[in-house]
């Protein structure tokens, strides 16, 4: 389940500091000096004229975001790869909780280059946000409910309503946001086509689509995730099959905690592994030590794949999938199709 809870740090905001944020904000509005940072935001090419707009958030209804944004701040990793794949470098952003080396995901590292960190995740740095003076925020209802009003005393704020499975959604809603649904739904398009050409390549190969397992090693119980998670979409684009214990597609069950004594459910003729934690703070040994384990067709045939966990969790975006999609190739001895 995803922790809600914020610091009992994150009290009523300093008069001072809401002032420099809406001094600053009408600075923006006004046509103030932007920093490199704000030029990198805005090289998405958004319509200036396609602004103001309003855009419906999970909270606060319909969001007025009076000019196109140069200076966007980003309060989860979907929301990170979404802006980065429409070609914009937020100002801000927050990195994955889970990832146990900290810092920004390596594989957007190439994007990301002088952003801040304004987290942690789940209690973002206040005041660290107001002092980049962004013009727009954006995060999810799931993530930071209990902040909204305050966020959006600092900057226009658009929330989805949760992460993960609606991903593509979810873009739509930034998309529109910074002005650039045109770019997002070429993107997203090109990224299902490419799915469904390496789910053709893989069939052809083996005849059917092969089944497909996805099991996460966190500090507690092991867990299975279901098609209606983040990476279930992934692999249901490609077109792959997925076990009965995975096959779920209710938005509000994306996983399935396991024993190692049920790992059994993880059967199937691909299995993928992630480790969101460092391996002593998981079951990982006690799951793949156990005869249940060792029995699993997939294991014994050497068809377990070992994945990153911040693309195939934490990234929840098209060019985290886009990873998969090379990961899945691999795993299947296929060629990747060309983007």
């Amino acid at each position: 389940m995803l922790d809600r809870s914020v610091s009992p740090g994150l009290g009523r905001l300093p008069a001072a500091l809401l002032a420099v944020a809406l001094g600053t904000a009408a600075l923006s509005a006004c046509g103030g000096a932007t920093s490199p940072a704000a030029d990198d935001s805005a090289k998405g090419g958004a319509d200036a004229g396609a602004f103001p707009r309003t855009v419906k958030s999970a909270l606060g209804g319909e969001v007025k975001i009076p000019d196109r944004p140069k200076r966007v701040v980003v309060l989860d990793t979907g929301e990170l790869d979404d802006v980065t794949t429409l070609g914009v470098k937020p100002v801000g952003a927050v990195s994955p909780h889970m990832k146990t080396e900290g810092g920004f995901p390596s594989y957007l590292k190439d994007e990301i280059g002088g952003v801040t960190d304004v987290g942690p995740l789940l209690e973002p740095n206040l005041e660290k946000i107001i002092s980049l003076r962004p013009d727009l925020i954006l995060s999810s209802k799931v993530r930071h409910e209990k902040i909204y009003d305050k966020l959006k005393d600092i900057a226009p704020t658009v929330f989805t309503e949760t992460t993960g499975g609606p991903w593509k959604a979810n873009l739509k809603v930034h998309a529109k946001a910074l002005g650039l649904e045109k770019q997002a739904d070429k993107r997203l398009k090109g990224y299902e086509a490419r799915a469904k050409a390496l789910g053709a390549a893989i069939k052809k190969k083996y005849g059917k689509m092969p089944s497909a397992s996805v099991v996460r090693f966190v500090a507690g119980p092991t867990r299975l995730y279901q098609k209606s998670s983040y990476s279930g979409v992934v692999l249901d684009d490609i077109g792959l099959a997925r076990p009965a214990s995975q096959s779920s597609t209710d938005p509000a069950r994306t996983m399935l905690d396991v024993s190692a004594e049920q790992i059994d459910k993880a059967d199937a003729d691909l299995v993928f592994v992630t480790v969101a934690d460092t391996p002593d703070k998981t079951q990982q040994k006690d799951v793949t030590s156990n005869p249940v384990w060792k029995d699993l067709p997939a294991v014994k045939h050497h068809r377990v794949f070992n994945v990153p966990d911040e693309t195939w969790m934490s990234g929840i975006g098209i060019q985290a999938a886009e990873h998969m999609l090379a990961d899945v190739a691999k795993a299947t001895g296929v060629q990747l199709p060309k983007s």
